[in-house]
């Protein structure tokens, strides 16, 4: 199969096209003939050489694919060869077939392509795990999402504004604040041009919200934690901003504050099939109906991989940035 491998830790550059054997789908696992693949900011960070791959893990780059199933592991039930499918992988998406735990699959929506289809996993998986589950978020509370422009945000304003939620976002210019006004955002604050915390008080007449998804960290958490109302609560997903910061514990107390966040790729299997399964119940209804959708930036052939890298390091997009074959 062609697949794509990182040559050495680097920039865009170091991925190149190569030739492997095709995988063999291991017991609970299934084998998929990739279409189309995500990328995402974790390829990023294995490319550089700090995200190494989980124990098991291919050592491909790819967190996410949509294809066909094309031979079953063993004990695999309730999917059979030729079954449309996408799928959050442990890596090894950027291939024309990648082995995938079936746990971690989901049937493409209705009336998606297979880029749309693989648009979805590892944005929807991550959203739906740290918004909903560590998050909380409920119908008529607020929630403040950074970097609304990213996969995860444009996917976090179209879910959290499906379930019933005011959505306020930080992003970095005018055009991406008319983008994801028109996603749903009922707020959105240029961060490099305002004091956005003050912002948010203003747009919330000093209340705050209930729920902060963070993809910053550093000197953004004490930030965050003082626009939460009694009960909030921060979710932080990356740390883009620096892994350390000082924060007031007796604030944190009196509030009743709770500061959560989580990584997606070393959970268990059954932790990530159990996310499915919710996504599936509560979240596939809206695809289906095309209530959502997810948000396509721009498309790269898979030999183009570096390129699309390259597109994701800029920052300029709205949305996903798609590889397929």
């Amino acid at each position: 199969m062609t697949c794509i491998e990182i040559s050495q830790p680097g920039g865009p550059d170091v991925l190149k096209p190569a030739t492997r054997p095709v995988p063999a789908p291991q017991a609970g696992e299934v084998l998929i003939k990739v279409a189309a693949a995500g990328v995402n900011r974790p390829d990023l960070a294995q490319r550089a050489g700090t995200y190494p791959p989980p124990p098991g893990a291919s050592d491909l780059p790819g967190l996410e694919c949509a294809g066909t199933i094309a031979a079953l592991g063993a004990d695999v039930s309730g999917w059979s060869v030729g079954d449309a499918v996408c799928a959050l992988t442990p890596g090894g998406a950027y291939a024309e077939y990648c082995r995938v735990p079936a746990p971690q699959c989901l049937p493409v929506p209705a009336g998606f392509d297979m880029v749309q289809a693989a648009a979805v996993p590892e944005t929807y998986f991550t959203v739906w795990h740290n918004l909903f589950e560590r998050g909380r978020l409920a119908a008529g509370e607020s929630v403040l999402i950074h970097g609304g422009a990213s996969g995860i945000g444009t996917t976090a304003i179209l879910l959290a504004k499906a379930l019933g939620a005011t959505v306020l976002t930080t992003v970095r210019n005018a055009e991406k604040a008319a983008a994801v006004s028109k996603l749903g955002a009922d707020y959105a604050v240029l961060y490099k041009d305002n004091d956005w915390a003050a912002e948010v008080k203003r747009l919330t007449d000093g209340a705050g919200v209930d729920v902060v998804l963070d993809m910053v960290a550093g000197d953004y958490i004490p930030k965050n934690l003082q626009l939460l109302k009694p009960e909030g609560r921060l979710v932080v997903i990356a740390v883009q901003g620096g892994a350390t910061a000082t924060i007031n514990a007796a604030f944190v107390m009196m509030n009743r504050l709770t500061i959560t966040g989580s990584t997606m790729r070393p959970q268990s299997i059954a932790n990530k099939g159990r996310m499915a399964a919710g996504l599936r119940q509560k979240v596939w209804p809206l695809l289906d109906k095309g209530v959502i959708k997810p948000v396509i930036f721009k498309t790269f052939p898979m030999a183009n991989a570096a390129a699309a890298h390259a597109e994701l390091e800029r920052a300029d997009h709205v949305g996903k940035i798609m590889l397929t074959f």
